[in-house]
């Protein structure tokens, strides 16, 4: 789980709904300064728990590096809603969301359009791009590697998965902070988080304004959405080959470790791809949250020599 050093929105961007031909979507939209010459647009898609909250302290650095920002809550996610139905949130369909969200967003500013995925993200990314391309002038995956996630990270997702057939959002959401106290105090081995929501227990480091941030987040997210991405983070195939035939530049970008894909995984996927790769040191999973200046400064070069 992505923790927002920031949950205030700076003065550029703005909390909106976004109305595509699948819905509304909830977004945070930033723009440049009035008179800078815009340079494109980017739609940024969270990852597994995930919200457009955690791409919030990239608004203000990318916009005023001269790029229109909108960062998604994904069907199911947040702000969003959804159905509670776990096919409403098979690959497929989200993917179909992001592309309805590219012609939504590009139909209200012109210009090229850089699609960011972070984690989960950018799997539904590389699936709407593989569905159709030709909206985007780039694709980055942020902490998102070439197939399914490490063993070990596949066994404590598939304990959320089975938790969350069996118990509500609140009873599991009480489990994971028992869990991480446990795991902080050494006692257990703490397997009954997941990578992606580890480290919620209410310790001195976690603000209270932001533990209440994580908690509301968690129990808005339809548990179906949370099952059935959490099958795909499971069993995700290797589709990089696909992904290397489609004539878009590409940009690998990760921290110096990662959990849910090595980062040495992640340096030959960007070889396979052809891609531009960037490491951001000092971040791990969530350079976005973590390094969100290094990480815009990373963002803006690539999109920069992408929309030439």
């Amino acid at each position: 789980m992505s923790r927002p050093p920031i949950l205030t929105l700076p003065a550029c961007a703005r909390a909106r709904r976004l109305t595509t031909a699948r819905g509304d979507f909830a977004v945070h939209e930033a723009v440049p300064p009035e008179g800078a010459a815009p340079r494109g647009t980017a739609l940024l898609i969270p990852g597994y728990t995930g919200s457009k909250e955690d791409f919030i302290a990239l608004l203000e650095p990318l916009a005023l590096a001269g790029f229109r920002v909108v960062a998604v809550d994904g069907r199911g996610q947040h702000e969003s809603g959804g159905p509670r139905d776990e096919a409403a949130y098979a690959q497929a369909e989200l993917a179909r969301d992001v592309l309805v969200q590219a012609a939504a967003v590009t139909a209200e500013a012109a210009g090229p359009l850089h699609l960011l995925g972070h984690s989960l993200g950018g799997l539904i990314s590389r699936a709407a791009v593989l569905r159709d391309p030709a909206p985007f002038s780039s694709l980055t995956l942020m902490s998102s590697g070439p197939a399914a996630i490490t063993p070990a990270q596949q066994a404590r997702t598939k304990l959320l998965v089975d938790a969350l057939r069996v118990m509500d959002m609140e009873s599991v959401w009480q489990a994971m902070r028992e869990s991480d106290a446990r795991a902080a105090a050494g006692v257990g081995d703490g397997a009954a988080g997941t990578p992606e929501v580890a480290d919620i227990a209410d310790t001195p480091e976690v603000p209270d304004a932001t533990a209440a941030f994580l908690h509301r987040r968690w129990t808005g997210t339809v548990p179906e959405q949370l099952i059935a991405t959490g099958r795909q983070l499971i069993a995700e195939p290797d589709r990089v080959a696909e992904l290397a035939a489609v004539p878009l530049p590409k940009h690998v970008l990760s921290g110096t470790v990662d959990y849910a894909w090595p980062v040495t995984l992640m340096e030959r996927m960007a070889v396979r791809l052809g891609a531009r790769h960037t490491v951001i040191e000092g971040a791990e999973h969530s350079p976005n949250a973590e390094r969100p200046l290094e990480t815009a400064r990373a963002l803006a070069e690539f999109w920069a020599a992408a929309g030439d």
